[in-house]
């Protein structure tokens, strides 16, 4: 598989093993201009490094995703594409609730929502993104053999989409990100929902 990047950033690959820079004040997220009296408010920003290939039809991704945990949305994250205005990406996160969390985010023309999902103890986790046609799913799991689903979501999408991996620090001042074991399966699951 050939990788290419959006906004290109600091890799190392050794072996099974992809390391990321997450560089300060990086995210991919648009508020559309929310704003509220307290609590942090990610600003917009599309300028966090990913790093990813380009697929055709159906596929499963999945990968062990890793980080120190340092600042409020700090996050190993896997994103799919169509364009700049129309992407999602499942994260493990530090939250502004202080967890460690699945986090997802679901962007179609240019507007972000933001949905915590299950809290995670530790700083390791699997991710995975599952497509069935215009059918997407992002899954988790603590040992990488059960995954359980944190979104299901619809996406009008060409035949080939960006699938890859993203690095993020909305606030903070950054830091390596770690992605282990990636595989990406041109597969047809049977049920999105089980994401197998």
């Amino acid at each position: 598989m050939e990788f290419k990047w959006i906004n290109e950033g600091r890799v190392k690959t050794e072996g099974n093993r992809i390391e990321i820079e997450a560089p300060a004040q990086s995210d991919f997220f648009c508020n559309n201009g929310a704003i509220s009296e307290e609590g942090i408010t990610p600003e917009t920003l599309c300028n966090a490094p990913f790093y990813y290939t380009e697929i055709a039809g159906d596929f499963v991704m999945k990968v062990k995703v890793s980080h120190d945990f340092k600042d409020t949305y700090d996050s190993s994250s896997v994103m799919v594409m169509k364009d700049m205005q129309n992407w999602a990406k499942a994260c493990f996160e530090k939250t502004d609730f202080g967890t460690h969390a699945a986090v997802s985010v679901v962007t179609k023309n240019g507007e972000s929502d933001d949905a915590n999902g299950c809290n995670i103890e530790g700083n390791a986790a699997w991710l995975q993104v599952t497509r069935c046609g215009q059918s997407f799913a992002f899954h988790y799991s603590t040992d990488g053999e059960s995954f359980y689903m944190m979104r299901f979501f619809n996406m009008s999408v060409g035949e080939v989409v960006k699938v890859g991996l993203l690095a993020q620090a909305p606030t903070g001042n950054g830091g390596v990100r770690t992605y282990e074991n990636l595989t990406i399966e041109q597969v047809t699951v049977k049920n999105i929902r089980f994401g197998e």
